[in-house]
């Protein structure tokens, strides 16, 4: 019996504070760019099953009861209730929160309360820009406030994390751009630019993935389930990862999938990067010990990572702990039984991937 040991949760989001509907509630369990098939819901998910598993029992119900009553059951405890028992009966103990999305979620000093737990903020480099964008006039001022906002920033976050390869992809080139270049692309930038408009300037991405690894704070790159297409294939990045290393910066790959034997490999050739593991495994549900066991082929034990990459449901905490606690107990587990590895060495590794590994990255000890 291979046992996890507490849980790093070493990317994640903050939990919405409104009641839901069925409606709301659907569309912030899977991501989708439309609406299921007729006669069925997004409950009809790897997701959606791994909820209706893992939560009812959290809340009083039987494990696979139907949704309506799931929901039902959620509303009669009330959102505060409801989260608190859902985050606590994770046995997530500390949680690393990227605090970029927009929308009523709570911050990592209020998911820590609910889910008795350590919280570390994670800083979104794309939304520091653009609030340094808001309120200054000039491209001297933005630039200089800028770098201000990410030293200020690296003070306070155990990270930062960009998501280039959601707004451009991750074929950017690999070094910095120069002083001249960043001003041009600022200054066109700003021009064009409305009130809380996204960035997206390649240039000025690449100049913000420069100043986080000159901060030495561990840099999170959004890649795989981040967005549809190849253009989030983390091997896209292999030039960026050469030019970074030995900079004294890690980099962690986040989601990965269906690219995550990519991360994977890259994990295990470069010192500086590592994989992690989480929304991968709640994407795919049942089969998460398959995906796992993949990570696990290519990449050293010291350098995968557990997340639940939740965003505004506590259930995806939930889940992906549940699937994560599962998924490594059976791949482990079998080669245990197999006389692949020996019992303590499985247990060993456990503790790594659950929590260790965060640990030592983020400087959590």
């Amino acid at each position: 019996m291979i046992e996890t040991p507490s849980l790093v949760d070493q990317y994640c989001h903050g939990v919405l504070r409104t009641e839901l509907g069925l409606g709301t509630f659907e569309a912030q369990l899977v991501p989708t760019e439309g609406t299921p098939a007729p006669g069925t819901t997004l409950f009809d998910t790897q997701t959606g099953f791994a909820v209706r598993r893992w939560c009812p029992p959290l809340l009083g119900l039987e494990p696979h009861c139907p949704p309506a009553s799931y929901l039902a059951r959620r509303r009669e405890l009330g959102v505060v209730e409801a989260g608190r028992r859902l985050l606590r009966g994770s046995g997530i103990t500390a949680y690393l929160v990227d605090t970029g999305l927009p929308g009523d979620l709570t911050g990592p000093t209020e998911l820590g309360v609910a889910g008795d737990a350590d919280a570390h903020e994670i800083v979104r480099l794309e939304q520091l820009a653009e609030q340094v964008a808001d309120t200054s006039g000039t491209v001297e001022c933005f630039l200089a406030n800028l770098a201000e906002s990410v030293h200020a920033a690296a003070a306070h976050a155990v990270a930062f994390t960009s998501v280039a390869g959601v707004r451009h992809g991750l074929a950017l080139a690999p070094e910095p751009p120069g002083p001249g270049e960043v001003r041009g692309a600022a200054g066109r930038w700003l021009g064009a630019r409305r009130v809380g408009e996204a960035l997206s300037d390649p240039v000025l991405l690449r100049h913000l993935l420069w100043i986080a690894v000159a901060s030495g704070r561990p840099l999170q790159l959004h890649a795989g389930l981040a967005a549809p297409g190849p253009r989030t294939d983390p091997v896209l990045l292999i030039d960026f990862v050469r030019a970074t290393a030995g900079l004294g910066t890690d980099l962690v790959l986040l989601h990965g999938y269906p690219y995550h034997r990519h991360a994977a490999h890259l994990a295990g050739v470069f010192p500086h990067v590592y994989a992690d593991c989480g929304a991968a495994l709640v994407r795919t549900g049942a089969r998460a010990a398959t995906v796992l066991a993949e990570l696990l082929e290519l990449a050293p034990f010291g350098k995968i990572l557990f997340s639940s990459g939740a965003r505004g449901l506590p259930e995806l905490h939930v889940v992906g702990a549940q699937l994560f606690r599962e998924a490594l107990g059976r791949v482990l587990g079998t080669w245990v039984a197999e006389g692949a590895w020996s019992l303590d060495d499985a247990q060993r590794v456990a503790g790594l991937i659950a929590s260790g590994n965060a640990g030592r990255v983020y400087s959590l000890d």
